[in-house]
Parts: C-alpha cells; sequence; structure tokens
C-alpha cells in the first residue's frame, strides 16, 4: 500500500526534525513555514515540494500536521485566506502536534467535520532528537475511526502513541501535564533560591531531598541549573507561560480556577518580564534569588 502524502507546516526544532524522520522514512512531503533555510534542508533531502499556502499543501496532501507555536497561529493558519480549511479535502485528516487550548481544538474539529475532514490532536511528549528517531511520545485524542486512520502514520513519528479519547482530550492532557511539570520546577527552583539565600548548600540539599519521595527528573534538572550552571530541560520559560495560560483558561472554561497555576504563571510571567524567557525553566532560580519583598 503507498504512503499517504504528507502536509507539515512548522518547521522548528520539533516539527522539522519529525519532517526528516518522515523523509528517511519513504514519506512524500509539502511543506510551508516562513523560514526558508529550514524549507530549504527539506527540499534538498528530497521527495518534498514547497507551497505557497495552507490551501494548496490541504489540496495536495492526504494527511496535514501541523507543529505551530500557539492557538492563535493555529487558528490563523486553519481560517485564514487561502487557509486549510477552504482546500481540505473530504476523507483527509489534520494533526496538531502542537500545544493548544481545547476549546479552540473542538471548534476546528467541528468545521472540518462539516468539509467531511477528520481532525486528530496529538501534543507530544520527548525532545527534538526523539523526534528526529521517530521516538516520540504521542497523546493523541479524537474519533477513533480517524484516529486508526493514521495510527501508521504516528507509529513512524513515536515509540509510545496513546489515543486518550474524544477530540480535545490530548491537548487537555497536555495542559495537565504541563502544569504540573512547570510548578513543580518552579517550586523546586525557589527551593534552591531560597536555601542559596539563607547559605545552605545546594548540593547538599539536592543530596538531602533526593534521597526522598521529592527526588524526580524535575528536581534534578533544576540541581543542573542552580547547582551546576547547566541549561539541560530544553524548554523555555516563554513557552511554560504560555502553556500555563493556556491551562488557566481551560479550567475557566471548565467553570472552575487553580490558584497554584495562578502562582506558578505569575511567576512566570515576572521571569519573562525580567528578560529570562528564552532561557530553560530552571533558569527561574535566578529570578528567585533577586526577588525582594
Amino acid at each position: 500500500m503507498s504512503k499517504p502524502t504528507i502536509g507539515f507546516i512548522g518547521l522548528g526544532l520539533m516539527g522539522g526534525n519529525m519532517v526528516e524522520n518522515l523523509q528517511k522514512r519513504g514519506f512524500q512531503v509539502n511543506v510551508m513555514d516562513l523560514n526558508k533555510d529550514a524549507v530549504a534542508k527539506v527540499i534538498a533531502r528530497g521527495n518534498a515540494s514547497e507551497v505557497a499556502s495552507g490551501k494548496e499543501l490541504a489540496e495536495k496532501s492526504d494527511i496535514v500536521m501541523l507543529a505551530l507555536t500557539t492557538s492563535k497561529v493555529v487558528e490563523m493558519v486553519v481560517y485564514g485566506d487561502e487557509g486549510i480549511l477552504s482546500g481540505i479535502k473530504e476523507g483527509s485528516v489534520l494533526i496538531d502536534f502542537g500545544t493548544s487550548i481545547p476549546a479552540s481544538t473542538r471548534k476546528i474539529g467541528a468545521d472540518l467535520a462539516a468539509k467531511g475532514a477528520g481532525m486528530i490532536d496529538a501534543p507530544l511528549g520527548r525532545t527534538p532528537a526523539h523526534a528526529k528517531d521517530g521516538l516520540l511520545n504521542i497523546m493523541a485524542a479524537g474519533d477513533i475511526d480517524t484516529f486508526n486512520k493514521v495510527k501508521a502514520v504516528l507509529d513512524e513519528q513515536g515509540e509510545n502513541v496513546f489515543h486518550l479519547g474524544a477530540l480535545g482530550a490530548g491537548h487537555t492532557t497536555k495542559l495537565i501535564n504541563n502544569f504540573m511539570g512547570m510548578t513543580t520546577v518552579a517550586a523546586m527552583s525557589q527551593a534552591f533560591a531560597v536555601a542559596k539565600l539563607a547559605g545552605v548548600d545546594g548540593q547538599q540539599l539536592f543530596d538531602i531531598m533526593s534521597a526522598g519521595p521529592s527526588n524526580s527528573p524535575f528536581m534534578q534538572f533544576c540541581k543542573f541549573y542552580a547547582v551546576d550552571s547547566e541549561e539541560k530541560l530544553g524548554f523555555s520559560i516563554a513557552n511554560a507561560n504560555k502553556d500555563l495560560g493556556y491551562f488557566n483558561e481551560m479550567v475557566k472554561d471548565l467553570g472552575s480556577e487553580s490558584l497554584i497555576a495562578q502562582g506558578t504563571s505569575t511567576n512566570l510571567q515576572a521571569a519573562v518580564d525580567a528578560g529570562l524567557g528564552q532561557n530553560d525553566v530552571p533558569v527561574i532560580f535566578d529570578y528567585f534569588l533577586k526577588l525582594e519583598e
């Protein structure tokens, strides 16, 4: 059976490596990105074409994949003039690999369904290095028949592919995951900052905390920066801040609130305002060190 043609928008670190993996596995790809150097790299590997619009990409592809930064950008690409929605083919599928607001995802899914196309939200775990080797964790959600239709392709991109239920459940799960993770990193980073301000040795604090139930990979990442001055997590404060904002919006849509998430978001935003947005999340340690009453 011939492989489906893939249309891919968003050739950043993660998306670019995902496309390289697809090319290595024999998929024909159509790509679009504002970064022409990234597009040129894809074209140079062969079996690839650049398209001028979302509409053209959708018309020429069986599966459309997005690895974009925000829900706002996703909606622009879908609904804009010459957007994906205007060119999507009946029977094709749109997969959003980014971290988006679930309510937006469900709206897009309904509009695609009206044109006979399906949608899967499939946010990602692991790193760009895993993307290049097809070893991502993929949190997919959507109609089970649509999921089964694209699962073979997802299996080429992920070592672990989960189906989490109805459309939007993937983005919901990713936002919950990032709320827990980034709140943990912020709390641990402040713990190291308070220790330093109090004259407690950071390595000793780590040795004590890591000998108990607080030990985790996140604690390791926080220690790498607070004690060893190394950035190893690979996730920026700006991205964490965006995701916590989405989490708070999602909770509000559910008729509830999270004071914990609001506190994490306040600290992340303050770190962004202090010029640390492009740094690894554990670098919020520097913000906490300088925080005064």
